[in-house]
């Protein structure tokens, strides 16, 4: 697959088959990973490749969990700034509105929502999760590393003919996480991701994209 279609065709996909994905793929996808960027070459992520019978107790713990109302563990990160500001706010708002919308659930539906919102828990029916964690010396810079890490494995899967889902979701239920990797004290969850292949009949609304002009600024010759 061109890489510019890896690039645009990869989304965050919400309904997955139950096709077990080869585990020579997900080697051969996280050996190539292995060379995204990172400063001084730290390489500062931490994987766990969970599927079969470990990430189904996972998916068991964690949905129970939250299907009866027990409190989310402490966070150990901010996920987003707790005064968003525009335009971040309204595009956090507009992604809400479309999919939900995709998923026929009204804003007011609280219940529905949240049953939607469970559905994180069993990775969309995803055969497989990976679970990225960072040492907790690490600073802003190495978190970085993690994005350019993760969007690289992203894009592998996608040449595979495979699809993800990020989810910071699942740093909520961390101790959930934890009791099934046991992973050393000294790591922070930072997501988890699902992958699998895409089950085409879940109904989807493809999120756009803001205008280059909002985030992008030619300087010198480029204009």
């Amino acid at each position: 697959m061109d890489v510019y279609d890896a690039v645009t065709s990869r989304r965050a996909v919400r309904g997955f088959t139950d096709e077990p994905v080869s585990p020579q793929v997900l080697h051969r996808v996280l050996e190539a990973a292995a060379w995204a960027p990172s400063g001084s070459n730290l390489q500062p992520w931490h994987i766990y490749v969970v599927t079969g019978t470990p990430l189904t107790r996972m998916k068991t713990l964690a949905t129970d969990r939250v299907a009866a109302g027990d409190p989310w563990d402490e966070r150990e990160y901010v996920m987003y700034p707790p005064e968003l500001k525009s335009p971040y706010r309204d595009r956090r708002s507009q992604f809400g509105r479309e999919r939900y919308s995709a998923l026929g659930i009204e804003r007011e539906d609280w219940e529905a929502r949240q049953r939607a919102a469970i559905a994180n828990w069993d990775c969309f029916g995803a055969p497989a999760a990976l679970f990225c964690y960072v040492d907790r010396d690490m600073g802003l810079p190495q978190w970085s590393d993690l994005g350019m890490y993760l969007q690289t494995v992203m894009l592998l899967l996608r040449a595979e003919g495979l699809h993800s889902c990020p989810q910071m979701a699942w740093s909520q239920v961390r101790a959930t996480v934890a009791e099934v990797l046991s992973p050393p004290e000294n790591l922070i969850l930072f997501c988890g991701m699902s992958i699998g292949y895409e089950d085409p009949s879940v109904n989807v609304i493809r999120t756009g994209r803001c205008p280059l002009r909002e985030t992008v600024s030619f300087v010198g010759q480029c204009q």
